[in-house]
């Protein structure tokens, strides 16, 4: 097995996986791959939502662009399903405005997917890049292209790469990885026709982002931003606890005993004349969850505050996608758009250095562009720039010498912040374990780098061991899995199966052993 070599020997260390418990989880992430495959030929099983109820019951709807011609979609479920399955669905196009919706259902896609696992059986946006990553790792490659053109559709039919393919999720995205998502594809393939395919909706979806009310104009940044109002449709039953309620009645709970949370005065979110919840809380609750950081403090109670942010991580993933962009076109042959696109990655870094780098903190923070400043709140998306290359050498220097403040026995942590969310201290989630070490060599910090890889690594192995599963979350401080407990806010399940965690495992091992 690789053998490390460790910054601070006298730290105690998870024991490292042998050759046999790396073949074994390794052969139980690829057999996740087909038991988390959803397609149009099992569509009874994509059609399950534990996130609803009451379960409705058959025929289960499911809605299509109005683009689409529901005589073509229908012929094509009949030529797959068996009667009795066909005779199970119901094929309905989707109303003009989300609003009008009246009983919430699956959005068809054309082209087999990965779900994460568990409560989230649908084709997540943020999620669909981890999982490809380990998808093509696998020499999965026609699932992984799969993914991708199912992200295509989704923003030609939809209007964006959706939070996920359910009813609820149309008023919002999730973060952009999609030219990453092309480009690996392409890597594999290098079929040149379907890259230049891929182009128009990049463009597309790149636009959905860099206009208002995304765009904050006063900083030419971005934002996240839900379209829809009011509470969040898929948490009304998946985050209710017994005895406490939903997670709204729970937050009211604790504004009724805190002026503030976090640092910030609770009055713009909670109205204590009338007890309830204003619409700017809605609001902030909604566009949270498009970030995929749902939920911690990090925008303020509950990320209520959302909106009034330009985030570290959804800026660098734009920067990122105009550096993919630029380079789509130059495999294209086009030179003259490709440099357009360079341009515009130019303007975003040195934004991104003026408004979110903190020269006497060492790390990036994000932006409140209402109060004008920064928002000093330690959260993993400060690894970000380094991913993307956006620091400079003696930016990146200050931020590993802040590394201590994240490094934990288990990995990396989420957050320092303590705050009973799951995107805060003790956890630790594979997506940002992945963007930190490729971040952390990209500078050469590579000793750093493979010793926060094997923490995580020797964490989920041992997880692995003794309870025959990989999940959503860890608890990166005790080195477990056992994060319910800890959660007071929003769901505390630890879902399994889990897709992101597979890619990033496969990931983290394969540039591993590519470096010893």
């Amino acid at each position: 097995m690789l053998k490390p070599t460790y910054a601070h020997p006298q730290e105690s260390y998870a024991a490292l996986p042998t050759s046999l418990e790396i073949t074994k989880i390794k052969t139980y992430i690829k057999d996740s791959w087909k038991t988390l495959s959803r397609s149009n030929n099992d569509i009874l099983a994509a059609i399950v939502d534990p996130k609803i109820s009451p379960v409705p019951a058959p025929p289960w709807t499911i809605y299509i662009s109005p683009l689409e011609q529901k005589s073509r979609i229908e012929s094509e479920f009949k030529q797959i399903l068996s009667e009795q399955a066909f005779n199970q669905i119901k094929i309905r196009i989707l109303p003009a405005k989300p609003e009008e919706i009246e009983k919430h259902a699956l959005l068809y896609l054309p082209y087999p997917y990965v779900v994460p696992g568990g409560r989230f059986n649908e084709m997540y946006g943020w999620d669909s890049y981890f999982i490809l990553v380990g998808l093509l790792r696998d020499e999965e490659i026609d699932l992984a292209r799969n993914m991708v053109d199912n992200s295509i559709y989704e923003i030609n039919h939809y209007g964006a790469i959706l939070n996920a393919n359910r009813t609820y999720y149309l008023t919002r995205s999730q973060p952009p990885f999609l030219t990453r998502m092309v480009l690996a594809v392409f890597n594999k393939t290098q079929d040149k026709q379907w890259l230049k395919s891929t182009l128009r909706a990049i463009e597309t979806y790149y636009k959905y982002w860099t206009t208002p009310p995304k765009l904050n104009q006063e900083t030419n940044l971005s934002r996240y931003f839900d379209f829809g109002t009011g509470p969040a449709a898929e948490t009304l039953h998946s985050e209710y606890k017994a005895k406490l309620g939903t997670h709204y009645e729970q937050v009211l709970e604790y504004f009724r005993t805190h002026k503030q949370v976090a640092g910030y005065n609770i009055e713009p979110f909670y109205d204590s004349e009338k007890d309830q919840l204003t619409p700017l809380f809605y609001k902030g609750d909604r566009s949270m969850r498009e970030s995929g950081f749902d939920i911690s403090h990090r925008f303020g109670p509950f990320n209520a505050d959302t909106i009034n942010y330009a985030p570290v991580c959804l800026n660098t993933l734009l920067y990122q996608m105009e550096i993919d962009t630029a380079q789509i076109y130059q495999i294209l042959g086009d030179k003259q758009n490709a440099q357009i696109w360079k341009e515009l990655a130019q303007k975003r870094q040195a934004l991104i250095n003026q408004f979110f780098w903190d020269e006497e903190a060492g790390l990036y923070f994000d932006y409140n562009f209402q109060q004008g400043r920064r928002r000093h709140y330690k959260f993993a998306t400060t690894f970000y720039p380094l991913w993307a290359g956006i620091a400079s050498p003696e930016q990146a220097k200050r931020i590993v010498n802040n590394l201590a403040d994240f490094e934990v026995p288990g990995g990396l942590l989420t957050s320092t912040e303590v705050t009973g969310n799951q995107w805060d201290a003790p956890f630790g989630w594979a997506p940002l374990q992945l963007i930190a070490y490729e971040g952390l060599r990209r500078y050469n910090y590579t000793q750093e780098a493979n010793r926060l890889a094997y923490k995580f690594i020797s964490l989920v192995v041992k997880e692995f061991k003794e309870h025959g599963t990989i999940v959503e979350k860890y608890n990166v401080v005790e080195s477990n899995s056992n994060t319910t407990t800890k959660i007071n806010f929003g769901y505390s399940s630890n879902e399994i199966g889990f897709g992101w965690t597979n890619g990033v495992f496969i990931e983290l091992l394969s540039q591993l052993e590519q470096f010893y």
